[in-house]
């Protein structure tokens, strides 16, 4: 055994001995597989020092891997010179333990703990390295500050609950492709370095170095390239595959995030969502044992923005939103009669907000654009509380009441907007109102397919047209010539997975033919010059006997988020960026050497070159 001696005026002792090899050792168990069979066992195991505790003659040691704990223990009768050598350890040492598997005494077992019913008794031990003071308890009741979790993610990655997240990850992408292999879909990776495009969020860009003043773009996603496969009569193809899109951050997306990317040829969309939901299902009942309905259930793009005011409804609990302008159309509150929208929301219950409850939910309403927020509260005796009922004719009351079945102890609130606000403060008021009453069943899963999407829908920014999915989205059948004559009239072959709330996937069937597709790119405002500029190959291949297809992309990172109950899918990528889209660890995105800028032809602006280190600025 080599053998290294290290000294350190940190620790309360001298020197302490570190293996620069395991000597032959190998592990034979993890820290989560012993049990009563093992008892009298000889076994080696290895991994961190969780807890150490010194009960004057024994000393105990909690080891830790990715798989759980082991209790183990240091007695000075059974092997002395280990136990004197174990006063050395301490917590996160990283340490190689051979012992003797005993059972816990009487009435010490520990049922919390797969491997409470035993403890190894250590014959002896390797220390195989040493750590300083982790700048947060390796524990999953941690609550230090995510921003310094981040910083230290390799060791944010050791604790328990995060180990999860990512052998699960593990076991759902094996799942991924044992299911797609067994239905005869083929892996193919497609690259990385491609062409800029204009498919919805911004592109990240990479400089060219032989061809100075071109620029590859990172994919947003294998769009183009899985299109073009199915051209080139490969059949059937998923990827699950990193993708990059520069566009504001919030809990559920990132920078770069995985997909599992899926397209098949001469499909239509019972085939495409059948395949889905028998993926999702077998993904569900093979990670966390779940069974999901056999069927999944299914709702237009309309019925869900009527009712919930989004286009990924959360359908395990109620609180619909209810259309009421036409009660209110040429009455003397002119707020309501001359709304564009007038939608409603009654809570049974509501009744017990208070002042600040409501002034709160006003404020979160205009995050979404709304002016404010009315309401009304139903009192026990049947009184209607409000400062707004003043203004209401008794026939408008009369109506108000029936069509949203209104009783002692509700609360109504009103949305009098346009449209889109309108919808979403309303309908993520109601997300928020299910999780203040307790409404939303959090360990049942309720998965939707919304369909019957618009196929284009106005940008009054940028006064044109735009793609609700993306410009290869095929309109629905006898829905060609509409594009031109009423775009915002012509429905979409779209379908998107919703899951509680989140979408989770979405796909549609792919305009197939070189006619069809100038078409969409005309109605998107995009020139025949422009078109072949940005997508002439793709129209060149439509050409060459391009067959029908269609596909569908799921979000890996949300679906593993969903099934480990995390609140974010940072706790589900190993090494996340934060919300403005930095890596907290290795301190990127961050200045180059302008050694690099020049060979690839590029000059920063004096504002960004002042921010340059010193060593660089002399360069400028």
């Amino acid at each position: 055994m080599t053998e290294q001696t290290t000294k350190t005026d940190e620790r309360d002792y001298d020197e302490y001995r570190v293996v620069q090899d395991l000597g032959g050792w190998k592990r034979t168990h993890s820290c989560s597989q012993l049990t009563a069979a093992n008892v009298g066992e000889e076994v080696t195991i290895m991994g961190w020092v969780q807890f150490r505790r010194d009960h004057g003659g024994l000393i105990f040691i909690d080891l830790r891997d990715r798989e759980g704990l082991t209790q183990t223990v240091f007695s000075p009768e059974v092997a002395p010179e280990a136990h004197e050598r174990a006063h050395a350890i301490r917590i996160e040492y990283v340490v190689a333990l051979r012992g003797i598997v005993k059972p816990r005494p009487e009435g010490m077992t520990n049922t919390s703990m797969h491997t409470g019913e035993i403890e190894v008794y250590v014959t002896e031990w390797k220390l195989l390295n040493t750590s300083d003071t982790p700048p947060f308890p390796i524990e999953d009741r941690v609550d230090a500050a995510e921003m310094l979790r981040l910083k230290y993610r390799y060791l944010d990655l050791r604790r328990p609950r995060l180990a999860r997240n990512f052998i699960l990850r593990n076991k759902a992408a094996q799942s991924v492709r044992r299911y797609l292999d067994s239905l005869g879909f083929l892996e193919i990776e497609t690259p990385v370095l491609t062409k800029s495009t204009p498919e919805g969020a911004r592109d990240f860009l990479v400089p060219s170095r032989v061809n100075q003043g071109m620029f590859y773009a990172l994919p947003q996603s294998p769009q183009i390239f899985k299109q073009l496969l199915m051209v080139g009569g490969l059949d059937r193809y998923f990827q699950i595959v990193k993708c990059f899109r520069d566009e504001d951050l919030r809990a559920d997306r990132q920078p770069e995030f995985t997909q599992i990317d899926i397209e098949m040829s001469f499909p239509d969309e019972e085939q495409i969502m059948g395949m889905a939901e028998g993926l999702v299902r077998t993904l569900f009942a093979e990670t966390i044992g779940v069974a999901l309905p056999a069927a999944f259930q299914r709702m237009s793009y309309k019925q869900a923005m009527d009712e919930y005011g989004v286009d990924k409804p959360d359908v395990r609990f109620g609180l619909k939103l209810v259309d009421v302008k036409d009660i209110f159309v040429g009455g003397g509150f002119k707020v309501f009669a001359g709304a564009p929208m007038l939608k409603a929301i009654r809570v049974p219950g509501g009744l017990e907000l208070s002042r600040k409850e409501i002034d709160d939910y006003t404020e979160f309403a205009k995050i979404y654009g709304a002016q404010g927020l009315a309401w009304i509260k139903v009192k026990e005796d049947g009184e209607w509380q409000s400062p707004i009922v003043k203004f209401f004719s008794e026939d408008e009351k009369a109506k108000l009441a029936e069509r949203l079945g209104m009783v002692p102890g509700d609360i109504v609130f009103f949305q009098a907007a346009p449209a889109d606000v309108t919808n979403a403060s309303l309908g993520n008021l109601r997300l928020k109102l299910g999780e203040r009453f307790g409404l939303i069943d959090e360990k049942a899963y309720a998965p939707l397919w919304v369909t019957d999407f618009p196929l284009l829908e106005y940008d009054p920014e940028d006064k044109r047209w735009v793609a609700k999915h993306h410009p290869f989205t095929s309109p629905q059948p006898g829905q060609m010539d509409t594009i031109a004559s009423d775009p915002g009239g012509a429905l979409a072959r779209a379908y998107d997975l919703v899951l509680n709330g989140n979408e989770i996937g979405g796909g549609s069937i792919r305009i197939h033919t070189p006619g069809a597709q100038k078409a969409m790119f005309s109605a998107l405002g995009i020139g025949e010059q422009e078109a072949e500029e940005k997508f002439g190959f793709l129209i060149e291949a439509l050409k060459f006997g391009a067959p029908p297809h269609g596909g569908i992309a799921f979000g890996l990172d949300r679906i593993i988020m969903l099934l480990t109950g995390s609140k974010s899918i940072r706790d589900v990528i190993a090494f996340p960026k934060t919300q403005k889209a930095a890596c907290q660890m290795t301190e990127a995105p961050n200045v180059v050497d302008n050694r690099q800028l020049r060979e690839l032809g590029i000059r920063l602006r004096e504002k960004v070159a002042e921010a340059a280190p010193e060593e660089t600025k002399n360069e400028a």
